[in-house]
């Protein structure tokens, strides 16, 4: 056997890997409840690297210094999912675009106000999450919250159906979110996004370490440069409900079927006049 012919065949494919992990597109895990109820722990995704242009930030497992480079630079829309990297921490979030370069936001009783214009936000009906303590809380101030909003469904399982609302950006991007508390970071700003960069959100405001948070609190300290994003979730591949075990049985019983392939662009509506 031809060992070193061996050997660079598998560093070859190492690469290529690499390169399509970097340049092309990646998974992603969800590892934690701030983007509920768009995103649930356990889900899978694909994020693809280009449509911002490449920067330090695409390259996988943060192998590349810090630089404010990009090549072929784009900037994200209202409403994308982006993964931006922590400002001093080699750690990827997931959260939504709500402000671009030059918008000056605010956020009042957790209504988001773009240059002087509140956002149309509307009640709808409590979204139903399921009901796995292991998963969507890692602390009791989290679990305390959601039992207020437990209750049993017609097919006799449990959920948490806490208050939602649906959001509308200024171009049409319409989707889900939910506040169910009051704290402190349902006010916020007026802060003007600097030029390449854009303000994040979760989509749990409640539960979000996002633009609003200090760094020295997990947040990302304010906007985002452009260079620090790393792609944009396109949708969810498969998602698992924290059941999975050794057993291989468990490897199917705790597929959530209905997770799988949807689409992680937002929907738009027509463009309704602002909410007055």
């Amino acid at each position: 056997m031809d060992w070193i012919a061996e050997i660079r065949g598998l560093a070859l494919m190492l690469l290529a890997v690499l390169a399509f992990h970097s340049l092309v597109a990646k998974p992603f895990y969800i590892p934690s409840t701030s983007m509920m109820p768009t995103l649930w722990v356990g889900d899978r995704l694909v994020v693809s690297k280009y449509p911002y242009g490449w920067s330090w930030a695409s390259a996988s497992f943060h192998l590349l210094p810090r630089s404010s480079t990009r090549i072929w630079p784009a900037t994200p829309e209202y409403g994308d999912i982006v993964i931006p990297v922590h400002p001093t921490r080699d750690e990827d979030y997931i959260k939504r675009v709500v402000a671009l370069p030059g918008d000056t936001i605010e956020v009042r009783g957790g209504q988001i106000i773009l240059n002087g214009v509140p956002i149309k936000r509307e009640v709808v009906p409590p979204v139903h999450l399921p009901f796995e303590p292991h998963l969507l809380c890692r602390g009791a101030p989290c679990l305390d919250a959601f039992e207020a909003y437990r209750e049993t469904g017609p097919d006799g399982k449990d959920y948490f159906a806490p208050p939602t609302w649906r959001e509308t950006l200024p171009n049409g991007a319409t989707y889900l979110t939910i506040d169910y508390r009051d704290q402190r970071l349902d006010n916020y700003g007026p802060y003007t996004v600097p030029a390449d960069s854009v303000f994040v959100m979760g989509d749990n405001r409640d539960e979000s370490a996002d633009s609003r948070a200090e760094v020295i609190e997990s947040g990302l300290g304010g906007a985002v440069p452009l260079a620090n994003i790393g792609g944009r979730a396109e949708f969810i591949t498969f998602s698992l409900d924290g059941s999975t075990t050794w057993n291989p049985v468990t490897w199917f019983s705790s597929l959530r079927p209905d997770r799988a392939w949807r689409t992680l662009r937002p929907a738009l509506a027509e463009k309704a006049p602002a909410a007055k």
